[in-house]
């Protein structure tokens, strides 16, 4: 299809989204919590075709040598699509933003004003070999009243045409309009050229996916931008930390589900604790089949752990592989962090409450946590039914982005005839 082509028909399905948009932001909270039900029930019903069509992207990502942490996000199957579901239905049961004074005052001269919550109108999302988030980003969209267009990228193809095709039809069973969720991918890259460019149809534009995704999507959008980050994430061993702990966090960390973003990929030890903490520690994530990339120190005491490099230290494995490093203190732990870190979740093991509140107060990250694993850093676990993403800026929303980061305001001001003097 040449590019005039195109952008012809990504114009159109963005003015449909436009249209629709109006629908939404105008349903009623229960008619949006039926079409809710309607899409997990269509997921649960479909979802033999569902496993079908992502097992030809599975293999066409094997094909095409993508990593096994590429190929473990695109993988659906029936414990996943279940879990698909029963994330819409906790998305259903959440309170509504939409209307939600955030505050308000009477002026002197009567006039009463009020900041509310309102959708955005139409969302896009661009991302990659996730077709889980193509149900996680429609039920937020649907539950805020927003639209939503999404480019999923080529691996993940026919698992998101299979999804959007049953959450359509979810829609218009209850009736609201199915261009509510529109996908562009059968437009390739020219498309999701055409959405970044769409000011004035599209109203905010999330990337997930890689690091190199995330950059050209800031570097080239016309349309505002929310950004999630690449999650380079910090552990640090404390002097004082305890043995089972470390042990078990640092492992939950890193192996319980490595190929995502909130996965631990650097390990940082305090000198005087690390005789005594590591050998436990690594022994236990080598019986888990980690590949451990360690600095002089740290292989002093696993031999058989890899060198180290400089690209370790800034490296978002999303795989079996961990950089550690001994450090001589928290002040050093910190400037590691300070240095290498994305800006997205960073944990201290210790016992010692000064030293956590310091990690607390000084770590510049979207999460800082004391004692709990990196894996926690979920809209699902932070009780957002599912997330958007996890914004690594400082504007507008940080951290995992649910119902509420899907809205904005506006004032409403009522009068009796006030005019200004």
């Amino acid at each position: 299809m040449s590019g005039t082509l195109v952008a012809a028909s990504v114009s159109d399905a963005l003015l449909a989204a436009r249209e629709a948009s109006r629908a939404l932001a105008a349903a009623t909270t229960q008619l949006r919590n039926e079409a809710l039900e309607a899409v997990a029930a269509a997921i649960e019903a479909g979802a033999s075709g569902i496993i079908e069509a992502n097992g030809l992207d599975l293999a066409n990502g094997r094909e095409n040598g993508l990593t096994n942490g590429l190929l473990d996000r695109l993988r659906l199957d029936d414990v996943r699509i279940r879990g698909l579901a029963t994330a819409v239905r906790e998305i259903a049961v959440l309170p509504d933003p939409v209307g939600e004074v955030v505050r308000g005052s009477t002026l002197p001269n009567g006039l009463r004003i009020s900041e509310v919550r309102v959708p955005f109108g139409v969302v896009g999302v661009i991302y990659e070999a996730r077709p889980n988030v193509t149900v996680d980003l429609a039920a937020l969209a649907i539950k805020s009243g927003n639209t939503v267009v999404l480019r999923g990228g080529s691996a993940a193809l026919g698992s998101n045409r299979a999804l959007v095709g049953l959450i359509r039809s979810a829609l218009e069973s209850v009736g609201l309009p199915a261009d509510a969720v529109q996908s562009i991918d059968a437009f390739g890259r020219e498309g999701a050229k055409e959405l970044m460019r769409a000011r004035g149809l599209v109203d905010v534009l999330i990337p997930r996916g890689s690091a190199q995704l995330i950059a050209a999507v800031v570097e080239e959008s016309k349309v505002p931008v929310i950004e999630t980050g690449a999650g380079v994430v910090h552990l640090f061993l404390d002097e004082s930390a305890g043995l089972e702990t470390a042990i078990e966090l640092v492992r939950n960390s890193k192996v319980q589900r490595p190929s995502v973003c909130n996965a631990l990929e650097t390990l940082l030890v305090h000198r005087a604790a690390a005789d005594r903490l590591l050998p436990g520690v690594l022994s236990a994530l080598r019986n888990e089949g980690v590949t451990l990339h360690a600095d002089d120190e740290a292989r002093a005491l696993v031999p058989d752990a890899v060198p180290a490099t400089e690209e370790d230290w800034a490296a978002e494995y999303l795989s079996l592989d961990l950089a550690v490093r001994v450090v001589g203190s928290l002040d050093e732990a910190l400037e590691h962090i300070r240095t290498y870190s994305t800006h997205h979740t960073e944990s201290i093991v210790t016992n010692d409450a000064a030293n956590a509140e310091r990690f607390l107060a000084e770590v510049d990250s979207a999460a800082v946590m004391v004692n709990a694993s990196t894996r926690f850093t979920d809209g699902g676990e932070f009780g957002f039914g599912a997330e958007v993403g996890i914004s690594t800026q400082k504007l507008h929303a940080r951290g995992p982005m649910g119902l509420r980061e899907l809205t904005s305001t506006k004032w409403i001001v009522r009068g009796s005839g006030q005019v200004r003097g």
